[in-house]
C-alpha cells in the first residue's frame, strides 16, 4: 500500500511539471507574407522610378554641356580667316593671233608696264598689213594732190587780184596825166574819156576778183578742213594697221609680278586667248568665305581688324552662296605689321555693330537645328524641358536671346537634335 501511494504521488507531481507553455504571437508586420509583399512593392516603385516618363529621354550627364543665361554686353563681331591676294590682278590678253615664236620672260618675274613678254609669228598678217599700208599711202597721196590743187588755185586767184589792182593803179595814173593835160588844153574831152573808162573797168574788175576770192576762200577752207580730216583718218588707219604688227608682241598691261604665264614656243594662240596675269606687287587685299547666316549683316564699308592691329574695310560683298558660304573682300586702311605673301592666311574680326546690353546664352550644338528651341534645366538639375526661344545676333561665344528665356536659367548647349520628346532625364 505504501508503494502504490508513492507511485501516485510521483505521478501527480510529474504531471504538474510537464504542462504545455504557449508561445506569444509575432506582430503582423513581421509576417513572411507581409515582408514578401513589401519587398515586391519596393522593387516595383524602384522600377517605376527607373523607367523614363512618357515622352522623355534618358541622357547621361557626362554627355551634355550646360550654360547660364545672363544679361551682359553683346559683342557684335564676326571672326574670319582670310586669304591674302593681290590688290589688283590684270589679265594678259593676246591682241592678235599667231604662233609663239619666243618667250622673253619667265613665269613669276617682275615686269614693267608695256614690257614685252613674248613674240608671235603671223606671216599672213604681215602681208595683209603691207597691202593695207600701200592702199592707205595711195589715198594719202590723193589727199595731198587735192590740197596742192587748192593751194595752187589760191595762188592763182591772188595773182589775178594783184594784177587787176596793178592795172587799176596804172589806169588811174594815166587818167591823172590826161586830166592834167586836158586842164591845160592839150587833150580833148574824148582823149580823157577813154582813160576814165579804163579806170572804171579796172575798178569793176578788181571788185569782182576780190569778191570771188572771198567766196573761193570760204569754199577752199571747207574743202581743206575735209581734206585735213580725211588725212588724219587715213593716218590713224595707217597707225592702226602698223599697230596690228606690234600686237604680235605680247606685253605686260601693268607693272607687277607675272603669274600663270604658261605659254610654250610653237603654241598657237587666237585673238583674245589669256596668256597669264600680272598681280600688283606689294599691294594686297584679303578674301574670306562667310557663312550664309551673315549674308544680310555683312555690308560694304564695315571695319575690320587683324590680330596684329592692321585695320581694314569691307570693300566688296559677293552675294552668291556656294555650299552655304559667300565671299567678301577687304582692303587695308593701314599698313600691315608684317610682310605679306600671296596665299597667306590671317585671322581678323569684322565689326558688325556696337556692343550693347542683351540677354545672351552660350553658343553650342543646340544652334545646329536653327536655334528655335532649347532644353532648360529644372531647379533640381535632374530634368530638362524643351522651351521655344527666339534668337537674334550671334558671335562665336554668345547668342542673343530675344524671347523665351530669363536671366539665371541654365540651358543645355549640347546638340540634342536627335531627341524627339520635350523632356530629358539626366542620369
Amino acid at each position: 500500500m505504501m508503494t502504490q501511494a508513492a507511485e501516485q504521488a510521483n505521478t501527480s507531481s510529474g504531471a504538474g511539471m510537464d504542462r504545455r507553455v504557449e508561445k506569444p504571437r509575432a506582430p503582423w508586420w513581421r509576417s513572411r507574407r507581409v515582408l514578401i509583399a513589401l519587398g515586391v512593392l519596393v522593387l516595383a516603385v524602384a522600377g517605376w522610378r527607373a523607367l523614363p516618363a512618357s515622352g522623355s529621354t534618358d541622357v547621361a550627364a557626362a554627355d551634355i554641356q550646360t550654360g547660364e543665361v545672363t544679361r551682359a554686353p553683346f559683342d557684335d563681331y564676326l571672326p574670319l580667316r582670310a586669304t591674302v591676294v593681290p590688290a589688283t590682278t590684270t589679265l594678259v590678253g593676246v591682241m592678235s593671233g599667231g604662233q609663239v615664236q619666243e618667250l622673253l620672260v619667265q613665269d613669276g618675274a617682275l615686269v614693267a608696264k608695256g614690257q614685252p613678254l613674248a613674240s608671235l609669228a603671223n606671216p599672213e598678217l604681215r602681208l595683209q598689213v603691207l597691202s593695207q599700208e600701200a592702199q592707205i599711202a595711195s589715198q594719202l597721196g590723193g589727199v595731198a594732190g587735192e590740197n596742192l590743187g587748192i593751194q595752187r588755185t589760191r595762188v592763182d586767184r591772188a595773182g589775178q587780184v594783184a594784177q587787176a589792182e596793178y592795172d587799176l593803179i596804172r589806169a588811174r595814173r594815166d587818167l591823172d596825166i590826161r586830166q592834167q593835160l586836158h586842164d591845160k588844153g592839150f587833150v580833148s574831152d574824148a582823149g580823157v574819156k577813154s582813160y576814165q573808162e579804163e579806170v572804171d573797168y579796172q575798178t569793176r574788175r578788181v571788185a569782182q576778183l576780190q569778191s570771188g576770192s572771198v567766196a573761193e576762200r570760204r569754199i577752199t577752207a571747207t574743202q581743206g578742213a575735209m581734206l585735213d580730216a580725211t588725212r588724219a583718218r587715213l593716218q590713224n588707219n595707217l597707225a592702226a594697221v602698223r599697230g596690228s604688227l606690234d600686237a604680235l608682241t605680247v606685253r605686260a598691261p601693268m607693272a607687277g609680278r607675272l603669274t600663270n604665264f604658261t605659254l610654250q614656243p610653237g603654241q598657237t594662240l587666237a585673238p583674245g586667248d589669256p596668256a597669264g596675269q600680272v598681280d600688283s606687287e606689294g599691294e594686297w587685299k584679303l578674301e574670306a568665305d562667310v557663312d550664309e547666316y551673315y549674308l544680310g549683316r555683312v555690308e560694304v564699308g564695315q571695319t575690320a581688324q587683324t590680330a596684329d592691329g592692321a585695320r581694314l574695310t569691307v570693300s566688296k560683298v559677293l552675294p552668291t552662296v556656294t555650299e552655304g558660304r559667300f565671299r567678301v573682300e577687304l582692303t587695308f586702311d593701314t599698313v600691315p605689321g608684317q610682310a605679306l605673301n600671296r596665299g597667306q592666311t590671317l585671322d581678323l574680326r569684322i565689326t558688325l555693330g556696337a556692343a550693347r546690353q542683351a540677354l545672351i546664352a552660350p553658343v553650342g550644338g543646340w544652334l545646329s537645328g536653327g536655334g528655335s528651341s532649347v532644353f532648360v534645366l529644372d531647379p533640381d538639375g535632374d530634368h530638362a524641358r524643351r522651351t521655344r526661344v527666339e534668337i537674334g545676333r550671334r558671335n562665336p561665344r554668345q547668342v542673343e536671346i530675344l524671347s523665351g528665356l530669363k536671366p539665371g536659367q541654365r540651358v543645355v548647349t549640347s546638340n540634342l537634335s536627335q531627341v524627339d520628346g520635350d523632356l530629358i532625364n539626366i542620369r
